[in-house]
């Protein structure tokens, strides 16, 4: 995995390995602590080690190439974990959610918040981020946002008062406003740096497009910080989104100053790439629903499905889910989400 910093890569990485041992099987999970150093020679003692199998999620897609291609001549099947590896024909599987459907459901959102679709015309201040530029995810994620979101800017209906994202702005422009390594700290810096264009909080900010839940909290420190008269829970705090429905972001909407997350349950990942390490192990077919091309092999590939969540699921938004619907699946608990008394 990874890195440790994140909620979610523990979470994966935990139930990931579980059901692996729990089918009678050696697993062993280590994380690259956000540095390709340390990830390449994760995997290059997967290969000594003896592994059959090495899954990967990847701190930098095309930077793990060279180890994965050992792996291969090694005789080891590779995965891709929910990122995919590039630029290379030694990846067997990749598995992850339908990428371009989780910035749908983000420009969704904010689309029905602000009543695009109802013909408001505004004009609503915006301002967009994309994840970090070494994680091809990324891209997808942003494609699909913009292609929603796009013609309102062509309208004139959404701007973006900082001036990163213009009407002209395409998807190839995507890491122009990408957030390094997806950190909180490094999405608050760059927020703090656009509100400057917000004259002390007379111009308005309608909503924010984040792609992920740390993104957003940067987002929500930075206004707070910043002095803006803007109040969560009133009508001057912008509509923000996010993705992964970490504990923080659902406490966060449980508050108000978050709106909404994109909840993939990477448990259903997890125990689906088990699933795969168990068919190859026993010399089972896989079977993949799709392929996505990684610039060098069209990779066999299963695509799990995400939805929205907001406070109140389908009251606040159509085909969304409630923050205590989280809590029922048992993905977390009520004591890690709730707000303040």
């Amino acid at each position: 995995m990874p890195t440790e910093a994140e909620e979610r890569w523990n979470k994966d990485g935990t139930v990931l390995r579980d059901a692996i041992i729990a089918a009678g099987y050696e697993a062993e999970l280590t994380f690259a602590q956000d540095k390709i150093e340390q990830q390449n020679a994760d995997i290059e003692n997967a290969i000594v080690k003896g592994a059959k199998i090495i899954v990967i999620g990847a701190k930098d897609g095309s930077a793990v190439g060279p180890a994965v291609e050992k792996a291969r001549e090694a005789g080891i099947k590779v995965i891709a974990y929910d990122r995919l590896i590039m630029d290379t024909d030694a990846v067997d599987y990749y598995v992850t959610f339908q990428l371009e459907k989780v910035g749908e459901l983000e420009a969704n959102y904010v689309i029905e918040k602000l009543g695009l679709d109802k013909g408001e015309k505004g004009p609503f201040n915006i301002e967009v981020f994309t994840g970090s530029s070494d994680d091809n995810n990324a891209k997808f994620f942003f494609k699909g946002a913009w292609e929603l979101l796009q013609p309102y800017f062509a309208s004139g209906v959404l701007v973006s008062p900082s001036g990163k994202v213009t009407a002209d702005f395409t998807v190839d422009n995507w890491q122009d406003i990408s957030i390094d390594s997806w950190k909180m700290e490094n999405a608050q810096r760059e927020m703090e740096s656009r509100l400057a264009k917000y004259n002390g909080g007379e111009t308005p900010l309608h909503a924010v497009l984040s792609p992920y839940d740390g993104i957003s909290q940067g987002v929500i420190n930075a206004i707070e910080t910043s002095g803006m008269p803007w109040k969560a829970g009133t009508e001057n705090w912008p509509w923000i989104t996010g993705q992964d429905a970490t504990n923080y972001a659902l406490y966060n909407i449980n508050m108000g100053t978050q709106g909404e997350t994109v909840w993939k349950d990477t448990r259903v990942l997890a125990t689906k790439v088990a699933e795969i390490c168990v068919q190859i192990l026993k010399g089972e077919t896989v079977a993949t629903d799709a392929t996505m091309n990684n610039n060098n092999i069209e990779v066999p590939s299963v695509l799990l499905d995400s939805v929205s969540v907001t406070k109140n699921g389908a009251s606040d938004a159509k085909d969304t889910q409630s923050v205590q619907d989280v809590v029922d699946s048992g993905y977390t608990t009520e004591d890690q989400v709730k707000p303040y008394e």
